[in-house]
């Protein structure tokens, strides 16, 4: 027993002493606004992130300060992107490549230049970044010698000139060095539905902490009432669109008849 009682004082002695838990960076952040109603008027608008870095009281502060990177994306929906070639006076549909849950809108706001702030490899690995997100294999369909590269980036012409994707260095002010503030663009041509916001610290090109909160996109009035109509009732829609078309046709010829 007494050699017992020895070997275990040994082993305590060989164990460093525990000195509390590791301090680190919390990150808490909010949004100007949860809900956004669209409307016969609506012509975009944005919402702003605000967000505060708290440390304890042993955290050392940063000698570099900290950097902030804000990813939004939209509703996910199935987007086809499609290759046209030109024969003859016509043009014909050739390849395409699918995306089965493309973010309908994508923005990346940051504090500066994405490439200042961390490094190629933790971009790609953590989708950090516009372009990390678009080249991820899960975004689409992985398809043999970098084929499916060409379609990434038609997607991503095509969703930026609709101001849909979009990533905006210096898009995120720190108003003291531990409060920051982003202002997320919203265009009138933003689908309804949920948005996830996600915001990541950075310090010396390594991440501290991360959250994600969420806002939603929602039609009100008159077109919400349509909008629902077309989505329960989609047979009847179609049938009430045909013939009012036909009604409004028929009136045009009596109007404009000349006798």
């Amino acid at each position: 027993m007494k050699r017992l009682r020895l070997v275990l004082m040994g082993l305590m002695l060989m164990v460093p002493a525990w000195s509390g838990p590791v301090s680190a960076e919390t990150l808490i952040t909010s949004l100007s606004n949860h809900r956004v109603l669209i409307n016969s008027n609506y012509t975009g608008t944005s919402i702003a992130v605000f967000g505060a870095i708290e440390r304890d009281a042993q955290t050392i502060a940063r000698a570099t300060g900290y950097d902030v990177v804000v990813t939004v994306r939209g509703p996910r929906q199935l987007l086809t992107v499609r290759e046209k070639q030109k024969v003859g006076p016509i043009w014909i549909n050739q390849e395409q490549q699918k995306f089965p849950s493309a973010p309908a809108y994508l923005s990346v706001l940051t504090s500066k230049p994405i490439a200042e702030i961390t490094s190629d490899q933790l971009r790609q690995r953590q989708k950090i970044g516009l372009r990390a997100i678009i080249s991820a294999p899960d975004f689409t369909y992985v398809r043999g010698g970098g084929a499916d590269r060409e379609f990434r980036e038609a997607l991503y012409r095509l969703k930026a000139q609709e101001g849909l994707y979009l990533e905006e260095e210096r898009g995120v002010t720190f108003l003291t060095p531990d409060i920051f503030r982003a202002s997320i663009p919203l265009p009138a041509t933003a689908p309804p539905g949920e948005y996830d916001v996600q915001v990541v610290l950075f310090a010396d090109t390594v991440i501290l902490a991360s959250t994600t909160t969420h806002f939603e996109l929602v039609k009100t009035g008159f077109e919400e009432q349509v909008g629902a109509v077309a989505r329960d009732w989609s047979l009847l829609y179609g049938l009430a669109t045909a013939l009012l078309a036909l009604a409004f046709g028929w009136l045009a010829n009596i109007i404009f008849r000349r006798d």
